[in-house]
């Protein structure tokens, strides 16, 4: 790892360098990799109710449970639907991990100066944080602070202000369309991964950055910011 960061401060200068007040990260695929967990909950969801499980899995990445469930049974009890699905994802853990370079790259932030806004429900979030060995901002937004989630500017916008900031302050770390036009309509720079889908969808999506993850990025304090140094 010392070697790494040594490269790193070597190759500065030819790096991307960007200024602001704070972080404000998407969960799943930006700092913890729960996608085998998601798909077997959500493919035997599917399958239960008759739809296709690839179609569903697609749906479902980087979006509140509920607004899935609605868009594909409008008429059934979608506060019942939710909960059993919140229950099985809650009871899956096999799999998640942290993601290259999260722990290191929240370490190095101030803590006031980072949050996480998720789709995830509270109670979700919390388990797959502690699962992954992350520790959970007191700032934290989730789908159960929301009326709309992503891609509604509504959670970042909501990170943003329990920091103290205004979210064009800020930047986004995402990984999928719907959070990076989240985070664009919430006047934030966005910062893309390349850990759920192909870059072209981020590009198209609108993201300003695009590197592989945490470990492309290293943070440190400027002033009364940050910079934020990017190997794009």
């Amino acid at each position: 790892m010392q070697i790494e960061y040594v490269d790193w401060i070597r190759n500065l200068d030819k790096m991307t360098a960007i200024r602001c007040s704070a972080l404000l990260f998407d969960l799943d695929g930006v700092l913890i990799d729960s996608t085998p967990a998601v798909t077997r909950v959500w493919r035997r969801w599917a399958g239960e109710h008759g739809f296709d499980p690839d179609r569903v899995v697609q749906m479902a990445h980087g979006r509140p449970s509920r607004t899935t469930i609605r868009d594909l049974l409008p008429n059934a009890d979608i506060d019942f639907e939710d909960r059993e699905v919140e229950r099985r994802e809650m009871h899956d853990l096999d799999g998640i991990i942290l993601l290259p370079g999260a722990h290191q790259l929240l370490t190095s932030l101030p803590p006031d100066r980072w949050t996480i806004a998720t789709s995830c429900t509270r109670p979700l979030a919390e388990v797959r944080l502690r699962a992954a060995g992350l520790p959970i901002p007191e700032t934290i937004v989730t789908s159960s602070d929301v009326k709309i989630g992503k891609p509604d500017p509504e959670p970042y916008l909501k990170a943003a202000a329990k920091l103290g900031f205004a979210a064009s302050e800020c930047v986004v770390l995402e990984d999928v369309p719907a959070g990076v036009r989240a985070g664009k309509a919430a006047g934030a720079k966005v910062i893309a991964f390349l850990t759920t889908v192909q870059r072209t969808e981020l590009e198209d999506a609108g993201a300003d950055y695009i590197v592989q993850n945490c470990a492309d990025i290293i943070a440190s304090r400027e002033g009364d910011g940050l910079q934020l140094s990017l190997a794009v």
